[in-house]
């Protein structure tokens, strides 16, 4: 039971958490909401359909056995989602997929608040950052499935260390577990079992730090066992303990799957699909280990250009600040015959509002400020008029460099925590996660450092709180007055809400860049009611849609070629084998047996000859070798070009 005093205060808190939250339902609701903005708006040549049409027709009938295996989870949640009420349109299946990132935003935020303590303004401002940062189309159900489940990862590990639950290390561990069946290049995510070392590090030195100080303590008795206890705890023996916990979570998790497909599927199957995915790096370069690692590193890179600049605005505040100490000391002292010292508020900054500031401290003071600011200000005029960022806000150029640089901003400021003495165990092990996460999450992707910046939901209201409590807290560090710095963070800051609210206001996905003008919906297309896009792709589906209903070829099987993999999905015909076989990653000898296997069917009447569909607009497949394997395939079961338009060409054989 507590004391009278202990329940006064627990009920004065309280009252005070009611009247400061009674408006975050308004918040929550908001942020389960706006990840929806944009599901009616747009179509995709190229990924967005082909991952539905991966959904509608998942299995080895019409997909490549390679990408089936090596996104097998994503596929089957997708194929799920398809036979939801709506599922079979694009506004019903953009409305479910983008239901992750609602999930994504709202155990952010509950997490951030709850578990980290970040106040909740600052919380939903950086999940509102994290999901308009989102520029990755929500039909790649393979990179949100694997935000979730990594996220769910994150906030366990954390919970079961800071606690010490081992049955949360468990489950942390199958969460990566499964990972790896959503998307199999997640295998590096293994790599947070660092967090777990850390933290076992961090507890034996806080022990050893404990005990050196037993001495100084009036309870040596009481110290001696807590110390123990935490050299017990801490150390080779913790890292251990949690390491087995995760580790068979881990493998738990994929014992329990991989033994599901073996037996459905067959483990040669399963294994020489996977296979693949290390021989197609011969011609898809751009996924050799070797190339990814480049594009991660280079972009990090080419942004210290922007980074050093902005370093110089600040040097040159900072500059003026150490110059202005001895200008004032000698005022001081011409002008009040009196001397300052280090530690004079005078001479610091401080307490100016005070009566008994001279006025020539008071106004030089403020002339400083001012500067400080201006050049704050100056810093964003040359960014914008050096082209650090773009105004066109359906553009990655509205992102792309204010992005990277919150990314090692991120990293910047949890590595400094990690390594400041008086920081807390707890926020060095949450500190050291966003690091984890930020690199982990663009390795096995072929983006750069994009999906980094598609999963902040822990790291951006991290960071803008860590901001947050400099601007607010820190007055100065022997000596140096911080207000320039502070300045310029807050000014960019501006620049960087401005920009990612902007782009994720204005950005939709189309052909990897944004799509534009935005105003037309069709009505004789059952899989795209609902939704818009330029009038120029509804006078070319519109037209495509009327000869494939003319000619009843909805449902029959299709081949596709020249970068258009979505008119599989969107005219409701399933793939002959591959949507999208012009993708380097899928080689042209699995392509040939691919046609040669349908070639025999087709001769044997096990299977009609497939609608061809090939791109009008870009001919420069037509130079490929693949598309000479199409080439002879038209001409041995005489196709004939039956319909055209400005996109596409589609042949018919008898």
């Amino acid at each position: 039971m507590g004391t009278t005093t202990e329940k006064v205060t627990r009920k004065i808190n309280g009252d005070e958490i009611k009247r400061k939250t009674w408006w975050e339902p308004i918040l929550v609701v908001f942020l389960f909401w706006y990840p929806l903005r944009h599901i009616h708006w747009g179509i995709d040549w190229w990924d967005t359909g082909y991952n539905y049409a991966n959904f509608e027709y998942a299995g080895l009938e019409h997909m490549d056995p390679m990408w089936f295996f090596s996104t097998y989870l994503a596929n089957v949640v997708g194929h799920i989602l398809t036979m939801l009420p709506g599922g079979d349109t694009l506004l019903g299946m953009n409305l479910y997929t983008g239901l992750f990132v609602s999930v994504l935003a709202l155990l952010g935020y509950f997490f951030c608040t709850r578990k980290l303590q970040i106040p909740r303004g600052i919380a939903f401002v950086g999940e509102f950052v994290a999901i308009s940062l989102c520029w990755c189309p929500t039909a790649l159900l393979y990179n949100y499935l694997t935000y979730v489940l990594y996220l769910v990862c994150v906030i366990l590990l954390y919970l079961g260390l800071t606690k010490d639950k081992m049955w949360l290390l468990f489950a942390a561990g199958v969460c990566l577990g499964t990972n790896v069946l959503v998307r199999f290049s997640n295998l590096p995510e293994a790599a947070m079992i660092v967090a777990v070392w850390a933290y076992a590090f961090w507890v034996w030195l806080e022990s050893r730090k404990r005990t050196d100080k037993v001495g100084t303590l009036k309870d040596v008795e009481e110290c001696v066992t807590e110390s123990n206890q935490l050299i017990r705890a801490g150390g080779f023996s913790m890292a251990v303990r949690y390491t087995l916990w995760c580790l068979g979570g881990y493998l738990a998790a994929l014992l329990v799957l991989l033994g599901y497909i073996f037996i459905k599927y067959g483990a040669d199957t399963y294994i020489n699909s996977i296979m693949r995915l290390f021989a197609m790096t011969e011609n898809a370069t751009d996924y050799k280990a070797t190339s990814m690692l480049d594009g991660l590193i280079s972009a990090y890179v080419e942004n210290l250009y922007w980074v050093i600049r902005m370093g110089v605005f600040v040097a040159a505040g900072m500059a003026g600040f150490v110059a202005l100490k001895p200008v004032l000391r000698l005022l001081v002292k011409l002008i009040y015959k009196k001397s300052l010292n280090k530690d004079d508020a005078w001479l610091k900054g401080q307490n100016l509002s005070s009566g008994d500031v001279p006025v020539v401290v008071r106004t030089l003071w403020t002339v400083a400020y001012i500067c400080a600011c201006l050049i704050a200000v100056l810093m964003v005029a040359w960014l914008y008029m050096r082209g650090f960022v773009a105004l066109e806000f359906y553009t990655y150029g509205a992102m792309l460099w204010p992005g990277v640089t919150f990314l090692m901003l991120t990293m910047g400021i949890a590595l400094l925590r990690i390594f400041q003495p008086e920081v807390s165990i707890d926020e060095k092990l949450i500190s050291g996660m966003m690091i984890l996460v930020i690199l982990l999450t663009s390795l096995g992707s072929n983006n750069k450092v994009y999906p980094s910046m598609n999963n902040l939901f822990v790291a951006a209201p991290y960071t803008l709180w860590q901001g947050y409590q400099f601007v607010r807290n820190v007055k100065e560090w022997r000596g140096i007055n911080f207000f320039p710095a502070k300045a310029a963070l807050v000014a960019f800051m501006g620049l960087f809400l401005f920009q990612i609210g902007g782009f994720g206001l204005g950005f939709v996905f189309g052909e990897a860049t944004g799509l534009q003008n935005i105003t037309d919906v069709i009505d004789n297309n059952k899989v795209l009611a609902g939704v818009k896009m330029s009038p120029e792709r509804a006078k070319i589906m519109t037209g495509i849609t009327d000869f494939a209903k003319e000619n009843n070829l909805i449902g029959k099987e299709v081949i596709t070629y020249g970068k258009i993999p979505s008119v599989c999905y969107y005219l409701e015909m399933p793939p002959a084998f591959n949507s999208w076989s012009d993708l380097d990653s899928y080689q042209y000898g699995f392509m040939e047996d691919a046609m040669q296997e349908l070639t025999e069917e087709i001769e044997a009447g096990e299977a009609e000859c497939p609608v061809v569909i090939l791109n009008n607009a870009d001919l420069t497949y037509e130079e490929s070798e693949k598309y000479g394997l199409i080439q002879r395939f038209l001409e041995k079961f005489n196709y004939d070009l039956s319909y055209e338009n400005e996109k596409f060409k589609v042949y018919l054989t008898e």
